[in-house]
């Protein structure tokens, strides 16, 4: 083989080593979630989706009673096009970043005021901007992939967080 050519196929190797990989291949690919208004203005997770890849999640990879970042990598962010009002806790619109707080009989949900931060550490109570109880379900099959997503009954969204064999879900109505 001449020198070309392995020049060339040595390069081609390195910037396929570069390629940002599929998202297939990514361990907690970004995710998103979305709730619209019926007059257009919306509730938006940002989120990063971890994978169970035949781990226990619940009592084990996520501890229960500890604050848990609702999703891997950066914090997952909650942001507020309007104002709202999540579990009987007024929220005003804006930008925030949401915690859970998983125990084995109760969730809750934290929304924190600090924005920006990797997901973990927690930032810490002070930065609570609210607490509010979540609704916990069994799911009948495990989800492998850690869902959040929004069901939509007209002036209330329902967010819900699916992962492994767990369902918990919190009423955001918007505030007029």
């Amino acid at each position: 083989m001449n020198s070309a050519a392995v020049s060339c196929a040595a390069i081609a190797l390195g910037l396929l080593t570069l390629a940002e990989p599929s998202r297939a291949q990514v361990a907690s690919p970004p995710a998103t979630a979305e709730c619209k208004f019926a007059d257009g203005k919306t509730v938006h997770v940002d989120y990063a989706s971890p994978r169970m890849r035949g781990r226990k999640i619940f009592g084990a990879l996520v501890p229960y009673g500890e604050p848990w970042r609702a999703g891997a990598n950066e914090a997952t962010t909650f942001v507020l096009s309007t104002n709202v009002n999540v579990a009987g806790k007024d929220v005003p619109a804006g930008s925030y970043t949401i915690f859970t707080l998983p125990t084995q009989d109760a969730w809750t949900l934290i929304i924190s005021k600090q924005t920006g931060e990797w997901g973990v550490p927690y930032p810490g109570q002070e930065y609570d901007f609210a607490r509010v109880p979540m609704k916990v379900s069994k799911l009948p099959a495990p989800v492998e992939n850690l869902t959040i997503a929004f069901d939509q009954d007209g002036k209330s969204c329902t967010m819900r967080l699916d992962w492994e064999t767990t369902r918990a879900s919190v009423q955001i109505d918007e505030k007029k």
